[in-house]
């Protein structure tokens, strides 16, 4: 089987953090991006969920940017605290 060099960049402490991760089962980096592309090739599909924080959506961070602007521009609202009773 001929070989090909796939090269990518990854933040060092993750690179750091995966090698350690990879290490103590026993494989390299390049073994577990092989099991990885294996399985994609055979499934068709990520084989791990694959999800995105509402929290970073766009409408929130639209909503976020402008709470900020307002904050800055001194244009604060007053809102009423709930206070929920714990059971």
């Amino acid at each position: 089987m001929a070989q090909s060099m796939i090269n990518f960049r990854m933040d060092k402490d993750l690179k750091k953090d995966m090698e350690q991760a990879c290490k103590e089962m026993g494989m390299s980096m390049t073994t577990a991006f092989t099991i990885f592309a294996t399985k994609v090739s055979r499934e068709k599909r990520i084989p791990f969920e694959v999800a995105v924080d509402p929290f970073f959506s766009e409408t929130n961070m639209k909503r976020l940017r402008k709470a900020i602007s307002d904050a800055e521009a001194g244009r604060l609202t007053e809102h009423e605290l709930i206070e929920v009773e714990d059971d």
